[in-house]
């Protein structure tokens, strides 16, 4: 590893080994992908270890772990599946934001809901407005002491397991700065819950549309004031961007662990295919894509920890890690061949689960724009 680990990083690596080892055996994993399920039950041990909650400080009943050690366990986790492992991120993504954004009461609320084994929810996109958050057009309206909330939300993630959503709902005509956060209760009259999506990965991680109708929420589940649901928004991508990237990492590195036994086993011509320069090179680009991912990973998660802004970072993080994973993946079906594209070796649900990831939090195209923007800020005349 290029990573100098600490004692403590050892055991935590350690820790998530042996968890994956125990609860997420391939056979079960090999099952849930192909229903297409996110088993509750499967989770429980996972809460039980407060995993959902790692990064989150102690008077929240959380860990109190740091980005980057955190980064490490759900990198490990994510070798075992990704799906898992981002049902787990997306709650404490969405506890974080709460805590940046809200009252010390509000973030006590909201852990209360989810440290005793419970899942959350960021949910913003709709069927017209997911790269473009400036058309949400699902609306809270002020009522007294309360907002009506009505409005349709597509691709929530762990929309159908939650207990609590962080919703993002127009209060003005006034373009993205008419956004606006609530913390939603799942059990508030007016809340359906649509059909899971049928996706092509990430399979194990429940995504399904949120139907809102007449929804009332008590005016002191606003996150700050009416308007900044844009900036809690935009907290939430570059927290879940970097530890998406995270989970691509460990889904790149077990496609490389998976590969690199395969070709040491698989014999052509009278010899194991590793013996031969084409996958040889293969095998040498993926373990340097994987490497330099790690890193890349590791500083955005140092800069968070340091309260640093990585609006470009977090984004230049997802793009080159999303990206080269793609090749990643499709190298290890490769080296697979036949047998690499079928469902008998873990290698292609492991290219499937890697494209999510350019599409989730923000797609790759979207990264480059951010990206391009903040460089250009650089060269700007004074």
């Amino acid at each position: 590893m290029a990573l100098q680990y600490t004692e403590n990083q050892r055991e935590y690596i350690h820790l998530a080994n042996e968890f994956g080892d125990r609860y997420l055996k391939p056979n079960m994993i090999k099952e849930w992908d192909k229903n297409g399920e996110c088993p509750i039950e499967a989770f429980k041990p996972a809460m039980d270890l407060g995993l959902h909650m790692l990064e989150i400080p102690k008077e929240y009943g959380g860990a109190g772990l740091s980005y980057e050690d955190s980064a490490l366990v759900f990198e490990k986790i994510a070798e075992y599946d990704a799906g898992y492992a981002l049902t787990l991120i997306t709650s404490f993504v969405a506890l974080r934001c709460v805590m940046l954004a809200g009252t010390p009461d509000q973030a006590q609320r909201f852990a209360k809901i989810i440290q005793p084994g419970h899942f959350a929810a960021f949910t913003m996109s709709e069927a017209d407005a997911g790269s473009d958050a400036g058309s949400v057009r699902d609306t809270a309206v002020k009522n007294g002491d309360e907002y009506v909330l009505n409005g349709e939300k597509a691709f929530a993630t762990n929309g159908g397991v939650a207990d609590v959503y962080i919703g993002i709902f127009r209060t003005s005509d006034n373009g993205n700065h008419g956004l606006s956060a609530f913390m939603i209760d799942r059990n508030t009259p007016g809340i359906y819950v649509g059909k899971h999506e049928d996706k092509m990965g990430l399979r194990l991680s429940n995504t399904v549309p949120l139907f809102f109708k007449d929804v009332h929420v008590p005016a002191e589940n606003l996150l700050g004031k009416e308007g900044k649901g844009i900036n809690i928004a935009l907290n939430s991508l570059n927290l879940s961007r970097a530890f998406v990237s995270t989970l691509t990492v460990g889904v790149m590195q077990r496609a490389l662990d998976e590969a690199g036994k395969y070709a040491n086993t698989r014999e052509q011509f009278g010899h194991s295919i590793g013996s031969f320069e084409s996958v040889q090179n293969m095998l040498a680009d993926m373990a340097t894509a994987i490497e330099t991912s790690r890193l890349l990973v590791n500083n955005t998660m140092k800069m968070m920890d340091k309260g640093i802004s990585v609006r470009k970072e977090g984004a230049m993080t997802k793009l080159y890690i999303t990206d080269i994973a793609q090749k990643v993946t499709s190298d290890a079906v490769q080296i697979f061949g036949g047998y690499g594209f079928t469902r008998a070796y873990p290698v292609e649900k492991l290219m499937r689960d890697v494209k999510g990831f350019q599409i989730l939090e923000g797609t790759n195209e979207i990264q480059r724009m951010t990206i391009a923007r903040e460089v250009e800020k650089d060269y700007e005349r004074d």
